[in-house]
């Protein structure tokens, strides 16, 4: 006889931090189902510089939609991409040669 597969419950609409905090001080999460949540990331470094930056409109409208779809501004999405380029050294752009 196999094991039943335990019926996972749905996450609660949680409206506060102390909400949130109550949940899950007091919730088991194995309970409910994980399977639609997405990993989030916190900035917690202040931005102090500043980049100025001529692109293409059609280079921009590209990243505008790319962000949106990924549910970010399209500022944020730039630093995030230029984060990972910089974080992946196997992802990193071929030396350029100046004459």
């Amino acid at each position: 006889m196999s094991p039943k597969k335990k019926r996972l419950k749905k996450l609660p609409v949680l409206k506060t931090d102390e909400e949130a905090e109550r949940f899950v001080d007091t919730a088991d999460l194995s309970d409910y189902d994980l399977s639609e949540m997405v990993p989030v990331r916190f900035e917690w470094r202040p931005k102090t510089e500043r980049v100025n930056m001529r692109l293409s409109s059609e280079l921009l409208q590209s990243v505008k939609a790319r962000a949106a779809r990924e549910g970010v501004s399209y500022q944020r999405y730039i630093r995030l991409t230029l984060e990972k380029a910089v974080a992946s050294p196997e992802r990193q752009a071929p030396k350029q040669r100046h004459a």
